[in-house]
């Protein structure tokens, strides 16, 4: 992408639940099995919030390793973009809770939503405020707590998500612009495939006529959002590599969104790439919406399978329907190591 300014990646940081909830927890409540589970999504685990954590707790904890990890102080910082569909509070935006807890006191701070993509909308937009020198330094991060969503009774959808953030920190790049290509897509007419109806204003809080237990929940259609994410996944990456002006042979990893890990070996078998070339958490986090990209990198990181320089697809996939990728030059180091 043409912009003035180079942007790279330069910090990468989680924050996650202390509580871990296994399959055979999940035993208890719902009818299920740790082999149903494993076999159809490859999940044994993943942690879930307990009372008093909270979405912009998490958020905090993950932007505070980002900038540890960066080696900046959040005073430098100039923006701070969350991405979110399951902020604490209408208002203030969880982005400013952010802002506060850290010190990053010339920041400006906005929250953004683009369900489990949203972590890629807002590597995007920082690029663009980047780029245009507006600003030098900008987290994003993506977080949600979709345990408070879920009908723990359904065991289609409770054994799918956990709960987490994970943050990046990008930076103004004095030499080589080091993301290389950007794809963003939506399609509204998709919207009513993933869904939690119980937030917005056009749910009854008020009234004569009691809401129905069920519109309390996330609503899924989980085969429709299957045959998307295949397909999406591919579009977007091949799209992006196009525009970084490289081939897909020439990207070293994927980092999807960890939905599903049925949804991501089909989707990195399409687009050819070798198992160890695909970046997994989802077995120990399940589907932690925004926050899964940045907390599946941060993992490969740590455990040493994603070392720097390395030409990465970071490619995300969810509810709106909204799915996009970011080719990403992958050269930061942990400054604490």
């Amino acid at each position: 992408m043409n912009l003035p300014i180079g942007a790279k990646l330069i910090g990468v940081g989680a924050g996650v639940p202390a509580a871990v909830v296994t399959n055979a927890d999940l035993e208890k409540l719902v009818d299920t099995s740790d082999e149903w589970i494993k076999t159809r999504t490859g999940i044994r685990e993943r942690r879930i919030v307990t009372e008093g954590e909270t979405t912009s707790g998490l958020a905090i904890e993950a932007a505070k390793d980002a900038l540890a990890f960066a080696g900046v102080d959040a005073s430098v910082v100039d923006l701070i973009i969350v991405a979110t569909s399951t902020p604490d509070n209408l208002y203030p935006s969880t982005a400013c809770m952010v802002q506060a807890a850290i010190g990053a006191s010339k920041a400006a701070a906005f929250d953004m939503e683009a369900a489990c993509t949203g972590i890629i909308y807002a590597l995007c937009v920082a690029q663009q405020f980047i780029g245009s020198g507006t600003y030098k330094n900008i987290l994003c991060v993506g977080v949600d707590i979709h345990s408070r969503f879920l009908n723990w009774e359904d065991r289609n959808t409770c054994i799918l998500f956990g709960d987490g953030a994970g943050a990046f920190l990008m930076s103004a790049a004095e030499g080589e612009n080091e993301i290389l290509g950007t794809y963003l897509r939506a399609d509204g007419t998709g919207g009513h495939l993933l869904h939690i109806p119980n937030t917005g204003t056009a749910y009854p809080h008020a009234g004569t006529v009691p809401t129905k237990s069920a519109d309390r929940f996330l609503q899924m259609n989980g085969r429709a959002i299957y045959e998307f994410a295949v397909n999406a996944v591919p579009e977007a990456v091949r799209a992006a590599s196009a525009q970084a002006g490289i081939k897909v042979e020439d990207i070293d990893f994927i980092v999807p969104h960890q939905a599903n890990r049925r949804i991501i070996n089909a989707a990195a078998e399409r687009l050819g790439m070798r198992p160890e070339q695909v970046v997994s958490n989802v077995d120990q986090y399940g589907n932690t919406s925004a926050a899964s990209i940045p907390l599946a990198l941060w993992q490969a990181i740590r455990r040493k399978q994603v070392e720097p320089p390395a030409t990465c697809a970071l490619v995300g996939f969810g509810g709106g329907l909204t799915w996009g990728a970011a080719i990403i030059k992958w050269t930061a180091k942990d400054r604490r190591a």
